[in-house]
C-alpha cells in the first residue's frame, strides 16, 4: 500500500504544471473525446469512428473513448485529459507486482512495483495524457493472465492493446504467435478464444492493409525519400555500391542499429530517448543502480541452471519488444519501447533478489540499493526542474494562456490571424475554448484539406490560420481598421500595437498579439 500511494503522489503531485503544457495529441484526444461525449462524431464528423482521423496521423480510439468517460464526469478539461494515461499508470503498479510474485515471489514483487512505481520512465510517461501509457497496462496485465493460464481473459485485454497505441500491432501478434507455437497451445484454444482472436486481430489486419492504417508507419519507416536518396548515392558513388546497397541492406543494417540499442545501457540507464517530449533529455529511463541488476536478472534468466519459473516466457517478451520501435526512425524512442516495460524493474527485481539470497551481506546490499534510489530520485528531481524551464518549448506552451485571452476580447475582433509557427494552433483553441463541435463541423468558414501527408486547417469562424514566414506578408494585405488582431512569434513579428505577449517559462518569447 505505501508503495501504490508513493506512485499516486508521484504521479499527481504538481500534474498540471509538469509537463508545462499539455502537447498537440492530448488536446486531440481531448477534443475528439469532447466532440464525440457530445455528438457521437469526432471532429471531422464521422460517427463512433474505429480510427480517428485527427492530423491525419489516424490515432487509434481506445484513448479517446476512455476521454469520453472521464470528461463525463469531470468535463473538458486538462485533469479528464490525462485521467486515463494517470490510472493505468497506477494500474501497472499493481500489474507490476502480481507478475513479479508470479514469477519468483513476494520480494521480487515488492521490488518490482516499488521500481515501477518511481522510475523515470513510468512516472513521467503518467503524468501525459498518452495511449501509450494504457497500452502498457493492457499489455502487462494480458501478458500476466496468459503466465496465469487465463487465455481468454489474456486475449481480451491484448486485444484492446492493438486499439490502443500502435507498438502493440507488431509486438502483441508476434508474442501471441510465439507463445502458441512454442508452448503448443494452439490445440487448447476454445471456441471463446477463436472468437476474441478474430474480433481484434482480423480488424487489424484488415485496417493495416488499408492506406489509413499504413499512414502513421509510412511517415516514421526507414525507408522514406531521404533513405532512398541515399541509397541512390550510393549507387552512384560507391565502387559496387549497387550490390552492397539497396532497400534490403539499408533496411537489415538499420534495423539491427536499432533493436540494439533499445536494450542498451545507453538508453535504459545513461541517457534515455532523443524526443523531448517523451523524456527529460539525457537523463536514463532507469536509475543507475538498476543497471547492473538488470543484467544480472538478464543472465539468470539466460542460465539453464536458473530457478526462476517462466524463464522463456520473459525472455520471448523481452527479446520481441523491440521490435516495433526498431523499423522506426528515431530510435530508441521512449514511447515505441513501451511494450517493454516493466521487464528493467523486474529484471533488476531478479538481480536483487539473487544478490540478498546468495550472498551474507543482504542487510549492507539493501541500504546500498535504496542508497542508490535515492540519490538517482534526487538527481532526476534537480534535472527535471530545469528541463521545465528549459523545454517549455517543446510542449507549445503559451497556447492556454493566449487562447483564454482571445476569448475574451473574441466580440471585438473582425478577424485573428494565428501563427502555425508551433503546430495545430486550431486545435488548441477548440480544446481550451470548449469550442461547440456541431458549430465547428458546420461552420461555413471551416477550411481544410491534405497535403503533404497531412491535414491542415487554415481558417474557421473568425480565424485564419497562416504559416509564420508568411505572417509579415499577409497581415500587410489586411486593412489598418483596428479590427485585426495578430497572434505572431517573435520570429517573424508583423506591425501592429501590442496588447498582449506570452514568453515561455525561461522567458524567451512565444507568442506576440499585436493589433492592427
Amino acid at each position: 500500500m505505501v508503495i501504490l500511494v508513493l506512485g499516486v503522489v508521484l504521479r499527481t503531485a504538481f500534474w498540471d504544471s509538469l509537463p508545462p503544457s499539455p502537447d498537440w495529441d492530448e488536446v486531440s484526444f481531448g477534443y475528439n473525446a469532447y466532440s464525440l461525449l457530445h455528438t457521437g462524431r469526432d471532429e471531422w464528423g464521422v460517427a463512433l469512428p474505429i480510427v480517428l482521423r485527427a492530423f491525419g496521423d489516424y490515432k487509434l480510439p481506445v484513448y479517446a473513448y476512455m476521454t469520453v468517460v472521464s470528461q463525463a464526469i469531470f468535463g473538458l478539461n486538462l485533469f479528464a485529459t490525462k485521467l486515463p494515461s494517470l490510472v493505468a499508470g497506477v494500474g501497472l503498479i499493481v500489474v507490476a507486482f502480481a507478475l513479479g510474485r508470479k514469477v519468483a515471489g513476494n520480494f521480487v514483487g515488492l521490488i518490482t512495483a516499488l521500481l515501477v512505481a518511481i522510475s523515470p520512465w513510468t512516472v513521467f510517461l503518467s503524468r501525459i495524457g498518452l495511449e501509450a501509457n494504457v497500452c502498457a497496462f493492457l499489455i502487462v496485465s494480458g501478458l500476466y493472465f496468459l503466465i496465469r493460464g487465463k487465455f481468454s481473459r489474456a486475449v481480451l485485454l491484448l486485444g484492446l492493446s492493438v486499439w490502443t497505441y500502435n507498438s502493440a500491432r507488431v509486438f502483441v501478434p508476434l508474442f501471441l504467435l510465439s507463445y502458441l507455437i512454442i508452448f503448443k497451445y494452439f490445440k487448447k484454444l476454445s471456441t471463446l478464444n477463436y472468437l476474441l482472436l478474430t474480433t481484434f486481430f482480423v480488424p487489424m489486419f484488415w485496417q493495416l492493409l488499408n492506406p489509413t492504417g499504413q499512414a502513421r508507419y509510412q511517415n516514421l519507416s526507414l525507408i522514406d525519400n531521404g533513405a532512398i536518396a541515399r541509397i541512390n548515392e550510393w549507387q552512384t558513388n560507391i565502387k559496387g555500391g549497387r550490390v552492397i546497397f539497396n532497400k534490403v541492406t539499408y533496411f537489415s543494417a538499420n534495423f539491427a542499429i536499432n533493436y540494439i540499442s533499445y536494450l542498451s545501457p545507453n538508453f535504459l540507464f545513461l541517457k534515455g530517448g532523443s524526443h523531448y517530449q517523451l523524456s527529460v533529455p539525457n537523463t536514463g529511463l532507469l536509475y543507475w543502480v538498476n543497471l547492473p541488476l538488470f543484467y544480472l536478472g538478464f543472465f539468470l534468466l539466460t542460465r539453464k541452471s536458473s530457478i526462476i519459473n517462466h524463464k522463456s516466457f520473459l525472455l520471448i517478451w523481452l527479446l520481441l519488444s523491440p521490435m516495433a520501435g526498431s523499423i522506426t526512425r528515431d530510435s530508441p524512442h521512449t514511447t515505441r519501447a513501451i511494450v517493454m516495460l516493466p521487464l528493467p524493474m523486474l529484471f533488476s527485481a531478479l538481480g536483487l533478489n539473487y544478490l540478498v539470497t546468495r550472498f551474507k551481506w543482504k542487510k549492507a546490499i539493501l541500504v546500498v540499493f535504496f542508497i542508490g534510489l535515492y540519490i538517482g530520485w534526487e538527481q532526476y528531481i534537480t534535472v527535471v526542474r530545469s528541463y521545465q524551464t528549459q523545454y517549455s518549448w517543446a510542449w507549445q506552451y503559451g497556447y492556454k494562456q493566449t487562447v483564454q485571452y482571445i476569448k475574451s476580447q473574441y466580440s471585438n475582433y473582425d478577424r485573428i490571424i494565428f501563427t502555425k509557427r508551433y503546430g495545430e494552433p486550431h486545435e488548441y483553441i477548440l480544446y481550451f475554448w470548449s469550442w461547440d463541435p456541431i458549430a465547428l463541423q458546420s461552420d461555413p468558414n471551416l477550411n481544410r484539406y491534405f497535403r503533404s501527408d497531412w491535414y491542415w486547417v487554415d481558417a474557421f469562424a473568425k480565424f485564419r490560420f497562416v504559416n509564420d514566414w508568411e505572417m509579415a506578408d499577409y497581415v500587410n494585405s489586411l486593412p489598418h481598421s483596428g479590427k485585426s488582431l495578430i497572434v505572431s512569434s517573435p520570429d517573424n513579428e508583423p506591425k501592429g500595437e501590442e496588447v498582449f505577449r506570452v514568453n515561455f517559462l525561461d522567458n524567451k518569447p512565444a507568442f506576440i498579439v499585436k493589433r492592427l
